[in-house]
């Protein structure tokens, strides 16, 4: 028996409620809020600093004096600065001699620890990480021994092959070689680790269908292993550029806290340099015109670092 509707009996539909645009709104408002702490600290932390450290390069700051603007004139002095061009000189040293074998040492380790009948493989992967959690302090103590001029290890092998003893910090080479020897040891690691990553990532049947066609191992890496590896290399490379091109505590330690990095300044890295005339001369002015300066260095660097290894990639 159905039911009959009258007039009488039909009642109102009720308007849909706002709640749905309600939530819409704030779906589209929320990511926005996840990554707001992250933009508000780059601004606080990263942004203001950079543009400060700008806006102070253009005067005469003395922290507890007078503030003269003085334009373009600490940058002017920069360029006439023999001072200015020996730190680039040795930051350009040592980030070469640290970089190129830092990465291939990496690179070959992590094609080593990626093969599957290596036994203890995870014992020898985690080890990898012991250089990386080490204390630099502790780190600068131990290459201090190995190289030292009247004891060090190194230089007792030297005298046992018939050479003479090496004063590693008191030359440019010297000093350059023992830095970069202790950032290869401390960073190499890190990086095999980012390749064994990327490297496990590559399906195993593509090498063996290359070795079923008759590929060697030599081929096998330049034609599998690099191109996987294509964009963790362009990554290794930026940061080992900014890293290197920023270098300051393992000179510092390794010259006992001179911020000179010796009597000739042979080791004394632009980082050094700025902290010199900053903190230790006060010319906060001239200063932060040596910050901008290495912060356009840095940039230009890891461009032309990131265009290289970009269109090398495409090539192989």
């Amino acid at each position: 028996m159905s039911a009959t509707l009258t007039p009488g009996t039909l009642r109102p539909v009720k308007p849909a409620t706002a709640t749905r645009p309600v939530e819409k709104r704030w779906e589209r408002i929320a990511p926005y809020g996840y990554v707001a702490p992250f933009y508000v600290l780059f601004l606080v932390f990263g942004l203001f600093p950079l543009l400060f450290t700008f806006y102070v390069s253009l005067f005469d700051w003395n922290p507890i004096g007078e503030k003269t603007f003085v334009g373009l004139e600490n940058f002017r002095q920069l360029g006439e600065d023999p001072r200015f061009w020996n730190a680039l000189r040795n930051t350009f040293s040592i980030w070469v001699i640290s970089t190129v074998p830092q990465l291939v040492i990496a690179l070959v380790l992590a094609q080593v620890l990626n093969n599957a009948f290596l036994r203890l493989a995870n014992f020898f992967r985690m080890a990898m990480l012991l250089p990386y959690i080490t204390s630099v302090a502790a780190t600068a103590i131990v290459f201090a021994q190995l190289f030292n001029r009247d004891y060090g290890l190194l230089n007792w092998f030297l005298g046992a092959l018939g050479f003479g003893h090496v004063d590693f910090m008191s030359t440019s080479w010297g000093s350059h070689v023992l830095i970069s020897a202790m950032v290869i040891w401390r960073w190499f690691g890190y990086n095999t680790l980012l390749y064994l990553a990327s490297l496990q990532a590559v399906p195993r049947d593509l090498y063996e269908a290359a070795s079923v066609d008759g590929a060697g191992p030599v081929k096998q890496f330049f034609s599998i292993t690099l191109p996987s590896l294509r964009p963790v290399i362009v990554f290794t490379v930026i940061m080992s550029t900014i890293g290197g091109l920023q270098i300051f505590t393992e000179p510092l330690l390794l010259s006992n806290g001179t911020l000179t990095c010796g009597t000739a300044r042979q080791c004394q890295t632009l980082s050094l340099f700025l902290y010199e005339q900053g903190f230790g001369s006060f010319k906060f002015g001239y200063g932060s015109a040596i910050g901008v300066a290495l912060f356009a260095i840095i940039v230009v660097a890891a461009l032309v670092n990131f265009l290289l290894s970009s269109r090398l990639g495409r090539k192989g």
